[in-house]
């Protein structure tokens, strides 16, 4: 037990820092409130209150007060530097001066300047400096944060170095460059817009400037609010006409969905209702319905939806089935997947089945899939909107490892589908990204490691996908997926493909085929600096076509077995007569056998008779 603690008992305050600091906050306070009103004391005064009062420098209770003229005489008493022997101040473990290093001197009415615990002045000759920096000591100087930068004047000047790279050449500047102005450009827009330069950078190279300008803004703005409705216990108009009655003011989402609505706005939570609760509908973004659209699940099919958390999709999924056929419903985060059960069963969804597994490994747990859903896990560069931190906390280590995330994942995918399926055989790959290098990129990978091709998506709106972007070449076959913008469509920055699954087989690597299939000529390089010799097969004429010319015609090499299979006419006109050789050496070999008596060393040999014999056998062949 601590010690009892008596309120109406009141403890001497003794001479040191603590007591210095108390005083000069009761100054302070005694300056600005009217006496027996500052709360230091009881009603009756005290000997701390007469005290306050005369280092504020007004009088006690009982006499008049000062007028006007007299106001200099309310200065606070002045503190005086008093060092201690050897000139130096003396600081304790937590930085505070040690007692009878400062001493108070106290005058009344005998100073202009006020003095904080510090023992700082604050005359008017030394406030601006004050205003950028605090000077605690003669060695000690602390800056205080710089002004903010004015964001009206950065507005302006994005906007008048718009228009000069609008028209370059007829409102530049002289010498001035269009780098100094993009330059300055990107500067200023990481400043307004609180972006990091290299997420800037990127999205100076997807977006045109007055395009970058708009999804910029959009960012800055909320998406709408959407649900979806689920047929499985409902129908749209009846759900629309229950939540207007309950004070929601909505509309439908578009005419490309059937199920979509957007609220405004609502007198009642959107995710309490009784509707929501009795799982009428699914609090979901517009751009999560698309991939399910463009996966168009068919009654009695095996589907996959390898990352399925939290489980909108999944259901979105079982309600077009209408809870036939069987959904595998697979993520690697077990805590994300109990929002999966929870919405499942509050969704009334009977066909599906969880699992927590990896994808990269779930070709070999279980496979023969009709369909696959993967919505891969990405950098999140398409939902700024909801999550503003990723203007500043992605670089491009970020970007790479999601993307080589999502190559591992898509050739999972892929291997899971059954390209003999009689209505499937489809797989839908989308990310809230609208970074090439994990769209575009990653699509053009599978398609040079897997027998797949790309199918139209069957969504009627969006923006064609990259066929080449800097100096990388795409398939053109790239141009059937589709981009969603924030500025754009009104939703969540969104890419979505589809594939179309035509052989179980896969292929195997050549070198021709690397060769061919390089995006760029700096990977053209990289793939022959780089590719094994083992990869280098018989079938490639036009690699090995090439190497001849290099020889000079002066150096002739001994005829190869392989020049022998190639069959040209030139080798033919070189090489002498076959059946002029095949005589000679039959004759050869008929002869040795009858020379002299004496055996040779190579005759004794059991290994000679049979060398003997193959090589007529060859010979006659």
């Amino acid at each position: 037990m601590g010690r009892k603690l008596d309120p109406a008992r009141k403890e001497k305050r003794g001479p040191g820092r603590k007591a210095r600091k108390q005083r000069g906050a009761e100054v302070e306070l005694a300056r600005f409130l009217p006496p027996g009103k500052s709360g230091l004391s009881r009603p009756g005064g005290s000997a701390a209150e007469k005290h306050a009062l005369k280092a504020a420098g007004q009088p006690p209770r009982g006499r008049s007060g000062f007028s006007d003229d007299n106001s200099k005489l309310l200065a606070p008493a002045k503190a005086k530097k008093i060092p201690s022997k050897g000139n130096n101040v003396e600081l304790s473990s937590d930085g505070e001066v040690e007692e009878g290093s400062w001493e108070m001197e106290e005058e009344d009415g005998s100073s202009d300047e006020m003095v904080d615990d510090y023992g700082a002045s604050s005359s008017e000759e030394e406030e601006s400096l004050c205003a950028s920096v605090l000077a605690l000591d003669d060695s000690l100087i602390v800056f205080l944060p710089a002004e903010p930068p004015d964001l009206h004047i950065i507005h302006q000047r994005i906007k008048g170095n718009m228009e000069v790279l609008q028209d370059f050449v007829v409102k530049r500047e002289e010498g001035r460059t269009r780098q100094e102005y993009l330059a300055l450009l990107r500067r200023d827009m990481a400043a307004y817009y609180s972006y990091s330069d290299f997420l800037l950078t990127k999205l100076m190279d997807i977006f045109a400037l007055p395009e970058l300008i708009n999804f910029l803004e959009a960012n800055e703005v909320p998406r709408p609010v959407t649900i979806r409705t689920n047929t499985l216990k409902t129908r749209r108009r009846d759900l629309a006409q229950a939540l207007i009655n309950r004070g929601v003011n909505l509309d439908p989402l578009g005419k490309w969905s059937k199920t979509g609505l957007v609220i405004y706005d609502s007198s009642v939570p959107i995710g309490a209702t009784p509707e929501y609760l009795a799982g009428h509908y699914m609090l979901q973004g517009a751009s999560s319905l698309l991939p399910v659209m463009a996966l168009a699940p068919q009654e009695n099919e095996r589907i996959l939806d390898m990352c399925c958390a939290p489980g909108g999709k999944t259901s979105y999924i079982a309600q077009l089935m209408k809870n036939t056929g069987m959904i595998l419903a697979n993520d690697s985060n077990a805590e994300r997947l109990r929002s999966v059960v929870g919405n499942l069963h509050r969704l009334g969804v009977t066909n599906a089945v969880v699992s927590n597994c990896d994808g990269r490994q779930f070709p070999k747990v279980l496979g023969g899939f009709d369909r696959v859903l993967l919505d891969a896990p990405c950098s999140g560069t398409g939902v700024i909107s909801k999550d503003p931190a990723v203007k500043t906390n992605k670089d491009e280590k970020d970007i790479l490892r999601c993307a080589h995330l999502q190559k591992e994942l898509i050739l999972s995918a892929i291997d899971s589908v059954n390209a003999a399926s009689e209505t499937g055989g489809y797989i839908v790959y989308c990310t809230c990204s609208i970074m090439v290098e994990e769209n575009e990129w990653v699509v053009d990978y599978a398609l040079k490691k897997r027998n797949v091709r790309l199918v139209p998506t069957g969504l009627d709106f969006g923006k064609e996908g990259f066929t080449r972007f800097k100096d990388r070449r795409f398939h053109p076959s790239l141009k059937s997926t589709r981009r969603f913008y924030p500025h754009t469509h009104n939703m969540d920055g969104f890419f979505v493909a589809k594939f179309k699954k035509f052989s179980n087989a896969i292929p195997q690597p050549s070198y021709l085929g690397l060769f061919s299939q390089a995006a760029s000529p700096a990977e053209a390089m990289q793939v022959l600096l780089t590719a094994p010799f083992s990869l280098v097969s018989d079938e490639e004429p036009a690699v090995k076509a090439a190497t001849p010319s290099a020889v000079p015609d002066t150096v002739r090499e001994p005829q190869t077995k392989k020049r022998k299979l190639e069959g040209s006419k030139v080798d033919k006109e070189q090489k002498p007569p076959q059946p002029a050789l095949k005589k000679r050496r039959s004759l050869q070999a008929q002869r040795r056998p009858l020379k002299a008596g004496r055996p040779s060393p190579k005759m004794m040999r059991p290994q000679a008779p049979t060398r003997k014999k193959n090589r007529v056998k060859l010979n006659g062949q």
